[in-house]
């Protein structure tokens, strides 16, 4: 076992040697197992002479070896002591040469002890909000304009906001066109904030054979940097104009989204507005305790697991943020509550017996799926991808865990607005 250690909080530092002969002799069952498959000239597979072998392969086979002794020794060690890891240990050979004993030393950290968390002593939150009737309405007059039909108006008819415009359009920079900023009979959807600000406004208007001028401003976050706060004007020409002729609001329209009638509908609006509103409320819920078990619950951080999540947010931020400063302490503070925050919720859970079966990750991915126009995408990314699988199963995982705490806590109940409910709902 280990010759010495050295215990700082959850820091381990433990030196350990491996004798050369007990490493030759590692290396040597290393280099027969290589030998049975290995091609060598003279030599049949199985049958290369050992002596061989280690002219050639030995550096890499002690390689090979001295890893796993020193896994075997710091799997005994932590089985003796009953530690677990936080990440992969660090090794030290650095005083180590080629058939000599093998001095080594490993650094890790160690994943701290969960105390008992008495979840009965907090109160959380239960915001509710009374369904307005007008919301069913709005719905099911977003569902007569997704059944719409766009009718073909005359030349004397003016684009009025919510008309389609067919146009061709080519943009400009000063005097010069830029890539990407030309179309030929576009449909654009009037009043949709599809185009830039500012642009379909000046649309709104114009007849069917008009050409004309639209001056913009890109804004300063515009994708494009090249584009990103500069003027542009668009020389336009409107093909035609089409109104947007929505169906009656009956039973055959209930039919075709797939109920008998238009009460079937408003009721089946009701039930999904009320799923939502539930939902909304639960997330305020699970935001409110997170926030108390950050604050209450005292847990030694292992920092390898804190300093691999402020790299990790500080890649992401560089690749996606170009504007925005790094305020270093404060993404400190935040890597720490996320790791903080990660433990409990994984080490609760555990002892708790939450589990993520099939049904909750295929639930999962098929909910990913919808949001986009080739669902196929999501289901191959995920079965080509273990690693984003294994994080989403985490991210599950850590969803039961934290609705299962909260069956647990105590609720106090507020009635609120329902715009009030999703706005907080979306603050986290």
């Amino acid at each position: 076992m280990f010759k010495k250690e050295k215990i700082k909080d959850l820091h381990y530092s433990v030196n350990g040697t491996i004798s050369a002969a007990e490493l030759q002799t590692a290396a040597d069952e290393i280099l027969t197992e290589y030998g049975k498959k290995a091609k060598m000239p003279g030599f049949r597979p199985g049958h290369i002479p050992l002596s061989i072998l280690r002219q050639k392969y030995n550096t890499s086979a002690t390689a090979d070896a001295i890893d796993k002794l020193m896994n075997r020794d710091l799997n005994a060690y932590l089985a003796e002591k009953k530690l677990r890891l936080a990440g992969s240990p660090r090794a030290d050979l650095s005083k180590w040469e080629m058939g000599n004993d093998a001095e080594y030393t490993l650094e890790f950290d160690i994943l701290p002890t969960l105390p008992t968390v008495d979840l009965e002593k907090y109160t959380v939150t239960k915001k509710t909000a009374n369904l307005d009737e007008s919301e069913v309405e709005k719905a099911l007059e977003n569902i007569r304009k997704s059944r719409s039909v766009a009718e073909k108006q005359d030349d004397k008819y003016v684009a009025q906001n919510g008309d389609t415009a067919v146009i061709d359009f080519r943009g400009f920079i000063g005097d010069e066109a830029f890539e990407g900023g030309a179309a030929e009979k576009h449909h654009l959807v009037l009043g949709s904030g599809a185009f830039i600000p500012g642009f379909e406004d000046q649309v709104i208007g114009h007849k069917s054979g008009d050409e004309f001028d639209v001056n913009v401003k890109f804004p300063s976050d515009y994708h494009a940097e090249n584009l990103a706060g500069k003027d542009a004007h668009f020389a336009v020409k409107v093909h035609e104009v089409r109104k947007h002729k929505l169906p009656e609001l009956n039973d055959e329209l209930a039919k075709s989204v797939g109920q008998e009638s238009v009460e079937k509908l408003r009721e089946h609006i009701r039930g999904i507005l009320t799923e939502q509103y539930e939902e909304a409320s639960k997330r305020e819920m699970r935001n409110e305790l997170l926030d108390i078990l950050a604050d209450k619950i005292k847990l030694d951080l292992p920092q390898t697991l804190v300093e691999q999540e402020y790299n990790m947010a500080k890649q992401e931020h560089d690749r996606t943020n170009k504007t925005s400063k790094w305020d270093e302490k404060q993404e400190h503070r935040d890597a720490e509550r996320r790791v903080k925050l990660g433990l409990i919720l994984a080490e609760w859970g555990t002892q708790n017996k939450v589990e993520v079966t099939r049904d909750d990750l295929q639930h999962a991915i098929w909910a990913e799926a919808a949001q986009y126009p080739d669902p196929k995408q999501v289901f191959d990314f995920y079965n080509k991808n273990q690693n984003a699988l294994t994080m989403l199963r985490g991210m599950i995982f850590e969803r039961k865990a934290l609705d299962a705490m909260l069956t647990h806590v105590k609720t106090k109940e507020k009635n609120v607005k329902p715009e009030e409910l999703f706005q907080q709902a979306s603050v986290k």
